[in-house]
């Protein structure tokens, strides 16, 4: 009985911990969806169509900041073709809220770029709802808001 005790005790002790915890970077699934907002981001400017098929859902619609809408066969098409002249673009204001297997994320987006031979800076708002499956986030619906000047 005392050797059963023992090689139990044993067993806790020796068992290594899961390889996330070891490393120290297991990341919340806010950290996660915060990078997938910034991956997407970089793959639409790298055009990379690829990668962002990866993270949208097959029911994906999205509403744009003119207030037309598309689907995941038009977002792909978007950044396949994507041609704008951005220099910069960051992303901050983030807000992520988890409701079980579905989570929203707020966020900003600050281009600043060239058209028509003039120095544009832009800020869009965004709304973007995710759906856990299969062990990974997949996008379900986004809506963008350009943020006027008062």
């Amino acid at each position: 009985m005392i050797r059963r005790t023992l090689l139990c005790l044993l067993t806790v002790v020796w068992v290594p911990a899961p390889l996330g915890a070891q490393t120290g970077q297991v990341r919340s699934d806010q950290q996660i969806l915060t990078q997938i907002e910034l991956d997407w981001d970089a793959a639409m400017r790298g055009r990379n169509a690829d990668f962002i098929r990866t993270i949208l859902a097959d029911e994906f619609v999205a509403t744009y900041s003119d207030g037309t809408r598309g689907d995941k066969a038009h977002e792909l098409s978007l950044a396949a073709e994507f041609n704008r002249d951005i220099e910069s673009s960051t992303m901050d204001d983030f807000v992520v809220k988890i409701y079980g297997e579905t989570a929203v994320v707020w966020m900003s987006q600050h281009v600043a770029g060239t058209s028509q031979g003039r120095q544009v800076t832009l800020t869009f708002r965004y709304v973007d709802v995710f759906v856990l499956r299969d062990g990974r986030w997949q996008c379900v619906s986004s809506q963008s808001t350009k943020v006027t000047a008062p």
